[in-house]
């Protein structure tokens, strides 16, 4: 059986592979960009390992052996699901295994918009630690007796929140779906939106949640609020967040994800000193990545072996 993995995978990832991999499937492993060797590998492959470069209906099309996608991951929106089912390709998942590097990430990424940590490195560095200016010094806080709005209550949401309020954050959330026990700590939308300090992002992209945070959405928003995403680039409207941003409605943004990605360097939100930004990689940990190449592998196996597949998306 044979795999292929569509990554710039690390030395460190490459020794996972190696260590954990089974004798019975060999894995080649392909970077996102180098196109004409991946249509070549995908030629015999079994099993793609994806990760998010967009599995389009061409790539499954031109696989005419491929069994399974395997997310490496939780969001699917990267995947023709349509083209799948046509093509009898199975699609699995893996909730849960990047959920405590995603946790950490953002509760990072709030850490670095409230207390300033970009701008103060910066000023440190070039030695003019002692003089920064004024309205920086003002306009640091705490999380401590901040309130924080979740929108969505999945994994990483419900391991963060005990997280912020052992820092002292009063914690609320928003979910389409209620729980059968009391959940006095539930809003909608609306009101979350006018109530939180900072808005934590923690959806899945769908045509109902892409630019769930547009010109309404952050207008809505508590004035001198901060936006968090570590979920998807797209659920929230980029030129709306800039202008809410430049005006200082929002206060500071900390974002991992954009609409386009990888986010060229031109993206107007980069010139902004209120804004934290990294490269769509708060899942990525070496314990995430062993997490999931255990389910992978296991999902290969019971491919190999005809047996049903462990968080399968597809077909459902």
């Amino acid at each position: 059986m044979k795999a292929v993995l569509q990554y710039r995978a690390s030395p460190g990832f490459i020794q996972l592979l190696k260590t954990q991999q089974p004798e019975w499937l060999s894995i080649a492993v392909v970077e996102e960009f180098d196109n004409l060797l991946f249509h070549r590998e995908m030629q015999d492959a079994d099993v793609l390992l994806h990760v998010l470069e967009p599995v389009t209906a061409a790539v499954i099309n031109h696989a005419p052996k491929l069994k399974l996608i395997q997310k490496i991951g939780v969001g699917v929106n990267t995947i023709d699901l349509d083209a799948a089912g046509q093509n009898h390709v199975a699609v699995a998942n893996m909730p849960g295994t990047n959920s405590q590097a995603v946790v950490e990430m953002t509760l990072g990424l709030m850490l670095a918009v409230v207390r300033r940590l970009i701008q103060l490195d910066q000023a440190t560095r070039a030695g003019k630690g002692w003089e920064l200016p004024l309205d920086i010094i003002d306009g640091m806080g705490e999380l401590a007796g901040k309130t924080v709005g979740l929108v969505g209550y999945g994994e990483v949401a419900r391991r963060l929140s005990p997280v912020l309020q052992a820092l002292g954050a009063e914690v609320i959330y928003c979910r389409r779906y209620a729980s059968n026990e009391p959940e006095p700590n539930r809003r909608k939308l609306v009101d979350l939106l006018a109530q939180a300090d900072i808005i934590s992002l923690h959806l899945p992209l769908t045509t109902d949640t892409e630019k769930l945070i547009n010109s309404d959405a952050l207008a809505a928003m508590k004035p001198g609020s901060i936006l968090i995403n570590t979920a998807r680039g797209a659920l929230v409207d980029e030129d709306a967040l800039m202008a809410a941003l430049t005006t200082r409605h929002v206060a500071g943004a900390g974002l991992d994800v954009m609409c386009r990605e990888p986010a060229p360097a031109d993206n107007p939100l980069f010139k902004l000193p209120n804004v934290v930004v990294t490269p769509h990689l708060a899942w990525l940990t070496p314990e995430t990545l062993g997490r999931s190449l255990d389910i992978a592998f296991e999902n290969c196996r019971r491919i190999k072996d005809g047996e049903p597949l462990l968080h399968q998306v597809l077909p459902r």
